[in-house]
């Protein structure tokens, strides 16, 4: 390991500080993407369901 000196401590400390700094942000990251994808993915599956109940519904009325 490369000799840090009297700074050994507190350099170390940063780069731990840091690399979990980074491993939260990534995990945060990946959790709103996910989030958002079911927000998505729900918005989706409600705008077919309207789509669909707006077609048979328009069907209904033309063929009355």
């Amino acid at each position: 390991m490369i000799d840090l000196g009297k700074y050994a401590g507190t350099v170390l400390a940063a780069y731990g500080a840091s690399l979990a700094l980074i491993a939260g942000l990534v995990l945060a990251t990946l959790w709103r993407g996910r989030k958002a994808r079911r927000a998505l993915e729900a918005q989706e599956a409600r705008a077919r369901k309207a789509k669909a109940g707006g077609d048979a519904q328009g069907k209904e009325h033309a063929n009355g």
